[in-house]
């Protein structure tokens, strides 16, 4: 028979997890080290695995662990979504929201946004992270994901909002133009240095560019003189003069505005991937949830602008 015990090394396991040390998770808990660590001790005996790698200096979840640790956050958080349920409606945004943000326009015009909902909630606790591969929310139980691109339908147990296409423009630095001049047709790409966006996996994104019919769309791939898996890090590969590269508007309007970097061939700026909010419907009726989804929707544009 399950005794309700377990659940309280479930919830100091998870804590250790997420303190990422029996210090940490004992004065969250309000509990001696040495009683968590008993408690974790106690946890691997009755499951007969090893859930952390302990050295004298760090303390990291084993493979079994992360498996362990995913399932058993999300218990917990369906037992706290449960909870906090009952009473939702008399209750302002409070406890664990977790978010997942691209990491360059989550950085630059996603977590300010976070940040200033969270000051007006001091009870809020927003965990949050960022990448660029596809995650899965259910999967990974993250309550409001933000993503550019994404699949052509969203799963039933995902509520989803299409906010735009991001705008990519073609840019160079004003003393790259001035040593190599300025293209004027597509034509003319082929015979200046490049900078392209690498993927993990060596190879170099193609760019887009728009079709010759109405509507359509062309993906190809241009030599590069040098590829940084980071939009970022293009943007200083640009900014220092390696060439001419194909970016988000929201990523270097700035730049356009102070003059740092010009947009050449603006004819041919078009739209690319599509962007897009995504949230975990079994909990957009909790405050901390409907309230930030309702605010990125309100606030979030393709260009970065609010």
């Amino acid at each position: 028979m399950f005794s309700p015990d377990r659940l309280k090394g479930i919830h100091v396991f998870v804590s250790v997890a997420d303190g990422g040390s029996f210090a940490a998770a004992a004065e969250r808990l309000n509990l001696t080290p040495s009683a968590v660590s008993k408690s974790v001790a106690r946890l691997e005996a009755r499951l007969g695995k090893t859930l952390f790698q302990r050295t004298t200096r760090t303390l990291a979840l084993t493979e079994a662990g992360t498996r362990y640790y995913r399932t058993c956050a999300a218990v917990l958080a369906e037992l706290e979504a449960a909870e906090l349920a009952l009473t939702a409606e008399d209750r302002e945004p409070h406890g664990r929201v977790r978010i997942d943000l691209p990491a360059s326009y989550g950085r630059l015009h996603v977590l300010p946004l976070i940040l200033a909902f969270a000051q007006r909630y001091p009870r809020l606790q927003p965990h949050i992270s960022f990448t660029d591969r596809f995650v899965d929310p259910v999967q990974e139980d993250i309550d409001i994901v933000v993503r550019i691109g994404g699949p052509d339908a969203w799963p039933a147990a995902l509520g989803h909002r299409f906010f735009g296409a991001q705008r990519l423009v073609f840019c160079a630095s004003p003393a790259y133009l001035a040593q190599h001049g300025t293209p004027l047709s597509a034509r003319d790409l082929a015979q200046h240095h490049c900078v392209g966006y690498g993927e993990e996996d060596g190879r170099v994104s193609p760019w887009h560019f728009t079709g010759r019919h109405s509507g359509d769309r062309e993906r190809r791939a241009l030599p590069v003189r040098i590829a940084v898996g980071d939009g970022e890090g293009e943007v200083q590969a640009v900014l220092h003069g390696y060439g001419i590269a194909q970016l988000p508007r929201w990523l270097v309007q700035r730049h356009l505005d102070q003059g740092t970097l010009r947009e050449v061939l603006p004819a041919l700026a078009t739209d690319g991937l599509p962007m897009n909010l995504v949230w975990l419907k079994r909990r957009e009726g909790l405050p901390k949830v409907r309230a930030l989804r309702d605010l990125l929707i309100a606030r979030l544009t393709p260009d970065g602008t609010t």
